[in-house]
């Protein structure tokens, strides 16, 4: 999908930061099957652009994202991403073959998770169901005073997705994970910064001034190449059941990047007293261990998805 054609998403870089803005204000930004695939054109360009250091992603108007867009009714939980608005075959990304049958609002938690530059939220009003659980694989979440929150699938008669059986627990802990999850009531921020799913709470006019001024500072004084793979390296260890095998990783992966442009460069300004000038980019520059890991197909098998064994 072309950037031009984007229509429900907004998409702006200013600098190294790029703000990616949810932009259906009068429906609350509610998520449509042509949300995911804007998404995912997005996120492909944020990946590929050196120049940008760092994404924000927030909402128009006076919500974040409301939830999935219930506008066609009672069936709205029977259809996946391929139904509905999405785009025609050819306005869609090459992997869009790859998403039949499958939960719109996991196929994009899992590419933020495959992001090679970190990803601010900056909650500014209500985010309920896909609108709270998109929140999760991002790095790092502020929220407006006017924030709320809501896993409200128990209330719908379905059950959490977008991938957050594994990011909720991972991101807040299990019991508090389960609380959430099982009441669906819809809290206020100060209780999502004590519960651990927000860092911190800022007044409305300053949200997006501060979540671009931290935006900047992941940006500055340091190696992109070093912030994707810490990125990976930290969200992807989450998954391993003994620290060896970070350490695998770790022992491969630091002297790779230390023989680098950017560690030469890392080392030099520390001893010349100045900030460094980094040169390499993630698009091109990755070590030779990256990726260490393959990602897993979204079936095990040629069994229809009805038929788990």
């Amino acid at each position: 999908m072309a950037l031009d054609h984007l229509q429900q998403i907004r998409y702006d870089v200013d600098g190294p930061v790029a703000t990616i803005t949810l932009d259906r204000p009068d429906s609350m930004n509610a998520f449509t099957s042509r949300m995911v695939h804007e998404m995912l054109a997005i996120l492909d360009e944020t990946d590929a652009d050196d120049a940008i250091r760092a994404v924000i992603i927030t909402g128009a108007g006076r919500a974040f994202c409301a939830g999935a867009d219930m506008s066609t009714g009672s069936d709205t939980f029977e259809k996946t991403s391929s139904h509905g608005d999405a785009p025609a075959a050819d306005d869609r990304p090459a992997h869009d073959e790859d998403l039949r049958d499958r939960d719109g609002g996991g196929i994009v938690s899992l590419r933020m998770f495959q992001s090679l530059k970190p990803i601010i939220g900056a909650v500014n009003g209500a985010a309920a169901g896909v609108g709270a659980t998109m929140l999760l694989p991002m790095d790092i979440r502020l929220a407006s005073t006017t924030a709320r929150f809501g896993f409200v699938f128990t209330r719908r008669g379905i059950l959490p997705e977008a991938a957050s059986g594994w990011f909720l627990p991972r991101v807040v802990g299990i019991s508090q994970a389960l609380e959430w999850a099982f009441l669906g009531d819809v809290f206020d921020a100060e209780e999502a910064l004590r519960g651990g799913l927000i860092r911190s709470v800022h007044e409305p006019d300053a949200l997006l001034d501060d979540a671009r001024e931290l935006a900047l500072r992941l940006a500055s004084n340091t190696s992109s190449v070093s912030v994707a793979m810490t990125r990976q390296l930290l969200w992807r260890m989450l998954g391993e059941d003994h620290p060896m095998m970070s350490h695998r990783i770790e022992s491969a992966a630091v002297p790779q990047l230390g023989a680098m442009a950017d560690a030469h460069e890392g080392v030099r300004s520390f001893f010349e007293k100045r900030p460094p000038e980094f040169t390499l980019g993630p698009s091109a520059d990755m070590p030779a261990i990256y990726p260490w890991f393959d990602e897993p197909p979204f079936r095990v098998s040629d069994e229809p998805a009805s038929s788990p064994e």
